[in-house]
């Protein structure tokens, strides 16, 4: 009997995500070559950010890779999870930078070093440059799924990054206020943590298994209940997979005619026809057990 591959190929956006990742290195390089010259906080800052987009967008590239591998009997669902992994694992490594950088902002606002402007001013016009070349290389795919979410999100918090580090460059080159970059390296780490977190919180329901943002399933079950011949409905699961992939399961009471005429196979029909219609869940991704109501005696801790 032939494998059944339970989900479609995702769309991955691999070659975007790679184009991304090299542009987002060379920007790394340049800006670490540029904290080391100048001495600044900001560009320092935006270069251990860069350090973890970098690696973010490498995890990204990998994850893209093995999303697109066919399920297997060991991997029913393929790699398809590993997109949310990824992008848990960005997320995380923002989330670090920015408490980084919130910290050592604040230390060197009492304690200003000093600061090339000049140097500062010009790495930072070339990370900007560079960050909005990889904004609008991601821009189309961003909202595929939420691997490219997290990647297209590092790269925006770059450019915001790169703008305050030009910003504090510019204050500094006119009035000679260092504590200008320092307050920049705060504001980055300001845009980065709750961007960081709200991705976090997303991969972590997906992982728990939470129902799905959208889906009420009250409003499942009442729909279900309302399908002729159906007396009850308990057992009733839903999670997601990976992004646009959700997935429903049941126990289904029905009539115990209905396993006497044969009929029962078009109410299976019928339920799952109607999660598709109102429900946005894929036929082959609604699971639904069919009982008489003597079943019941044979199921121990069942729940609603």
């Amino acid at each position: 009997m032939g494998q059944h591959n339970h989900a479609h190929p995702p769309t991955t956006h691999r070659g975007r995500l790679a184009i991304a990742f090299a542009i987002t290195a060379t920007i790394l390089v340049s800006q670490v070559i540029g904290a080391l010259i100048t001495g600044s906080l900001a560009l320092l800052v935006d270069a251990g950010h860069m350090v973890t987009d970098a690696g973010g967008l490498l995890m990204a590239l990998l994850a893209a890779t093995l999303m697109a591998r066919p399920a297997t009997s060991r991997r029913t669902w393929g790699w398809r999870r590993i997109e949310i992994l990824a992008a848990g694992a960005q997320a995380a490594l923002l989330f670090a930078v920015g408490i980084y950088a919130l910290i050592e902002g604040v230390r060197r606002l009492l304690e200003p070093p000093e600061i090339g402007a000049t140097g500062t001013l010009i790495f930072g016009i070339i990370g900007l440059a560079g960050n909005v070349a990889a904004i609008a290389v991601l821009s189309t795919g961003r909202d595929a799924n939420l691997n490219m979410r997290a990647a297209f999100l590092e790269v925006v918090n770059d450019a915001l990054g790169s703008v305050a580090v030009i910003v504090s460059a510019l204050i500094i080159a006119f009035t000679g206020w260092t504590r200008a970059d320092a307050l920049a390296g705060i504001a980055i780490a300001v845009l980065i943590a709750p961007r960081a977190l709200a991705v976090l919180r997303t991969a972590g329901r997906v992982l728990l298994e939470t129902t799905p943002e959208g889906l009420d399933l009250d409003d499942v079950r009442d729909h279900l209940l309302a399908q002729p011949h159906v007396q009850g409905v308990h057992d009733l699961h839903a999670s997601q997979i990976a992004t646009g992939l959700p997935v429903l399961t049941a126990h289904i009471v029905l009539d115990d005619e209905c396993f006497q005429d044969g009929h029962a196979p078009r109410i299976l029909d019928d339920l799952q026809a109607c999660v598709a219609e109102h429900f946005d869940v894929e036929v082959q991704h609604s699971t639904f057990q069919l009982e008489p109501s003597t079943h019941s005696g044979h199921e121990h801790g069942m729940h609603d």
